[in-house]
């Protein structure tokens, strides 16, 4: 763990408390260290009670290198349970501003998940803003639950790409478990699991307005997006996480 790192658990998740600098800070170093070997979670209030529900996915977020607040209602628990210096270190904002600080340095990226033409279009989206970017390559795997094992295919595929960054946008927990079953077989010193990244880069989704986002009210616009998809998650998981929350803060003052 690097210097910069705070671990701070919130209901039993081993979350990080940091500021969004000190998260890129430190997985530049980490894309850099052809000798690591790490996986990074980004996890919004879904991911979180995903984990309190499902034993295997708590293990695979919290065998993470980093856990990142990707949602304010994450920060603001982190805040509110003693960790002022938290701040927002969201999927989107993450690949942003990881594929600038290393544009030219040499470090490759790959991009795991998402369809092929949305791929097709953050890749050429990337490129046009950042021309001294290093692809690796990318791959849509087949809409399909994870296996019980890795696909040798793949991880001959990523391998061979020499990627220095992978990627994952494949929903949470998919991506979650994805990378704690795939990570003792790659080669890429760092995997990020980055969720809707990928569309959103790709301008196929549309992302919240800053004020929304810092409200803490950004579910509201993509429950209003994709109302079928993401009623259950925000509707019936926020409401828990809240009671939750009142709780941990009850027990840590």
């Amino acid at each position: 763990m690097l210097p910069n790192q705070t671990k701070h658990p919130l209901l039993g998740v081993n979350t990080h408390a940091q500021t969004f600098g000190q998260a890129i800070d430190t997985l530049f170093g980490w894309a850099s260290d052809a000798s690591g070997r790490r996986y990074v979670c980004t996890c919004p209030v879904y991911t979180l009670m995903m984990c309190r529900e499902q034993p295997d996915v708590m293990r695979a977020v919290n065998g993470a290198d980093m856990v990142t607040a990707d949602g304010m209602p994450i920060v603001w628990l982190q805040r509110r349970t003693g960790a002022p210096q938290a701040e927002r270190v969201y999927g989107p904002d993450v690949l942003d501003a990881l594929c600038k600080a290393t544009a030219g340095t040499g470090v490759s990226h790959y991009f795991y998940g998402g369809s092929p033409e949305v791929v097709g279009a953050m890749i050429d989206k990337l490129r046009a803003r950042l021309p001294d970017l290093t692809v690796a390559g990318s791959f849509s795997p087949p809409i399909a639950p994870l296996g019980s094992a890795p696909d040798p295919e793949h991880i001959a595929r990523l391998n061979d790409s020499g990627a220095d960054i992978v990627w994952v946008g494949l929903g949470s927990p998919k991506q979650d478990l994805w990378m704690a079953q795939y990570r003792p077989h790659l080669q890429a010193p760092l995997l990020i699991a980055v969720g809707a990244a990928f569309d959103m880069a790709a301008g196929a989704k549309r992302q919240a307005p800053r004020w929304m986002q810092r409200s803490g009210v950004e579910w509201l616009f993509r429950l209003l997006q994709e109302p079928r998809r993401l009623a259950r998650r925000y509707l019936v998981y926020n409401p828990k996480f809240i009671l939750l929350a009142v709780r941990e803060i009850g027990l840590k003052r």
